[in-house]
């Protein structure tokens, strides 16, 4: 686990940037640079004009079936969009893709009741109902990730968004598809940050097409070496990249489409 994220750091109000230290890695903050580039040009498709609510919820889709897919659920998009799918954990990462607009403004306010409201949406059907929301263990540990995320205007929202998802991923506190939990709350970060502010970037979707990357940089960064940090960052920017493009394949399908 990422410990140097965490020196220095106390509670809630974050008063300095605990994560700061994280952009002196080798190549990291070009890295993190060029996926804001990029998702930025890709938000001046000409398709979010007039039809960016369809490019969202067409990124939220895949979004969702990426995300089951990671847990082990793989299904063809279509038929989840087709709605013959009833495994529970996609239908769990339906459930959180259609819930995190709600969960927006609470999440850098109470981030540990957005966590457990996450596990109740990705695990019904898949855990017994007493476990849903609950921490099976690192409850410790999520507090000092809530206590990052809570108050915090000053770690970019990409950096902050890898190093929650890191977390999650590594701990994995909650039962059944905690995978599920942890991108929908990196996606939260990116969206409440403003670096997302339409919900229109799936990283699920590039960690999903770099799979074994995604599952060897975060075993990675669990070692807490700088250079297990430096190969978490330096994917997840790689998988903003590739979400940035969805964004304009979605536009590119919509526009030839209507």
């Amino acid at each position: 686990m990422c410990s140097p994220c965490f020196d220095g750091f106390t509670g809630y109000g974050v008063p300095v940037d605990p994560l700061a230290p994280l952009l002196d890695l080798a190549d990291v903050a070009p890295a993190l640079a060029e996926a804001r580039e990029r998702v930025d040009a890709a938000m001046r498709h000409r398709a979010l004009r007039r039809h960016g609510g369809q490019v969202a919820a067409e990124a939220s889709l895949r979004a969702a079936v990426s995300s089951a897919a990671l847990e082990g659920s793989v299904y063809d998009l279509d038929d989840v969009r087709g709605g013959t799918v009833t495994d529970p954990v996609v239908q769990g990462a339906l459930r959180v893709a259609e819930g995190i607009g709600g969960l927006v403004d609470l999440w850098p306010r109470a981030p540990r009741q957005v966590l457990a409201k996450l596990h109740v949406l990705a695990a019904r059907g898949v855990v017994p109902p007493a476990d849903l929301g609950r921490l099976t263990g690192s409850a410790e540990r999520v507090d000092l990730l809530a206590g990052l995320v809570a108050g915090n205007d000053r770690t970019p929202p990409l950096l902050l968004a890898a190093v929650v998802h890191a977390e999650l991923i590594t701990l994995r506190p909650f039962a059944g598809p905690a995978g599920v939990v942890a991108r929908a709350a990196a996606r939260l970060t990116l969206i409440s940050r403003g670096f997302d502010p339409r919900g229109l970037v799936a990283v699920e979707v590039g960690h999903q097409s770099r799979e074994p990357e995604y599952v060897g940089s975060a075993g990675a960064y669990a070692t807490g070496t700088p250079d297990g940090l430096r190969s978490w960052l330096r994917h997840y920017a790689s998988a903003v990249i590739i979400a940035a493009d969805e964004i304009t394949a979605i536009g590119d399908n919509v526009l030839a489409t209507v």
